[in-house]
């Protein structure tokens, strides 16, 4: 009787898997269901609100057509789309992080504004410096500013018992309020018709990507954020106890770790993304502090973490999809007369069957 020996089974070996191969592996893992929820999610609402448009007697054809072609339609509408997405992406991925951790940070537009306030503060005050240099620190100025106004909810939290919710979203007026008062006082420019600081040294700008259009390397900081933030939270220490306290807060209280310092690290980062954001849309695309240059972009960035599933990797393409939808709806009102307002009705719908999806599969986050 032959054996599996003499036929060399046993001395077979299995293939060797590449570094690629692991990688691909890794993220398809990942990815596989928060894709398949999204995607559905997507469909569905844009169903929906096809009945709408055409219950108001237009062509849910043609307005779909006109609002990718007012997102993809040239080359500077796909700019304009990736420039309105990286905040998106940068907040969203720390609302992401919050959220995984069970701290319902909802303050990133309030952390945006502070950012702004942080990198022109920085520009202003730093116009000796060559311009190589002050760039970096205006957005690291921006982070930091993010950060601390971030890690003050976070102490209200804690030491005053206050819930987070409650802090994050009375901060956001109160950061809105700031950048206004800024701009009626020191750092508005004088004789302006409109609260304004003053332009930005053009050595202060970020650099295009794209030579005659308005793409900055914004995007390319987001997609370096979302990479930094999937591996910290997937292979670090400190997303392991992000994972565990957002699995149980009684195990993790079991294992030792520590609920307030690991909020107060999560909201610092959390407030350092938002904060990079600001100085980016600041030195990016308005080249100025504007009054009420963060509207919307906080609850927005809670829109996307909730798309991505709380997922960082998926964080990225959830805000590019926001972005696009944005920057195509005043085409398909153009064109169509479609109000851009359905846009609003198309995320929020989204965003509605991504958490009936995850309540119907009772899904619990893998620790």
């Amino acid at each position: 009787m032959t054996s599996l020996s003499d036929i060399g089974v046993a001395d077979a070996k299995p293939p060797r898997k590449t570094a690629l191969m692991i990688a691909t592996g890794l993220l398809r893992r990942v990815l596989a269901g928060t894709a398949t929820r999204a995607i559905l999610a997507v469909v569905l609402a844009l169903l929906v609100t096809a009945i709408l448009i055409l219950i108001a007697g237009k062509d849910p054809l043609l307005a779909y057509v006109a609002l990718l072609k007012g997102a993809f339609g040239s080359i500077d509408r796909i700019a304009f789309g990736l420039n309105k997405s990286t905040p998106y992406i940068l907040a969203g991925l720390g609302v992401a992080l919050c959220f995984r951790a069970r701290v319902i940070n909802i303050g990133a537009e309030g952390q945006i504004a502070l950012g702004g306030i942080g990198a022109t503060a920085v520009a202003l005050g730093g116009v000796t410096l060559p311009g190589l240099l002050l760039m970096p620190l205006a957005l690291l100025g921006g982070a930091a500013c993010g950060a601390l106004w971030a890690a003050l909810a976070a102490f209200v939290s804690l030491k005053r018992g206050v819930h987070e919710v409650l802090c994050t979203l009375l901060l956001n007026f109160v950061g809105v309020l700031v950048v206004s008062a800024a701009l009626h006082g020191r750092m508005g420019e004088p004789g302006a018709g409109f609260p304004q600081s003053p332009l930005l040294p053009r050595p202060l700008w970020l650099p295009k990507l794209l030579a005659g259009t308005d793409l900055h390397i914004g995007i390319l900081l987001a997609v370096v954020a979302t990479v930094a933030c999937h591996i910290l939270f997937w292979r670090t220490t400190f997303g392991f106890r992000l994972r565990i306290m957002g699995a149980s807060r009684d195990a993790a209280r079991y294992v030792g770790i520590s609920q307030v310092r690991q909020t107060t690290r999560v909201m610092l980062l959390a407030g350092g993304l938002a904060g990079l954001a600001g100085g980016v849309e600041v030195l990016g695309m308005h080249y100025r502090l504007i009054e009420g240059f963060s509207a919307g972009f906080g609850f927005n960035a809670v829109g996307v973490a909730l798309l991505a599933s709380l997922n960082p990797l998926a964080v990225l393409p959830a805000g590019l999809f926001i972005g696009f939808l944005e920057a195509g709806a005043l085409a398909m009102q153009r064109e169509v007369g479609v109000p851009s307002s359905l846009v609003f009705v198309i995320q929020g719908l989204t965003m509605v069957f991504v958490l009936c999806a995850l309540g119907l599969r009772g899904e619990r986050s893998k620790v």
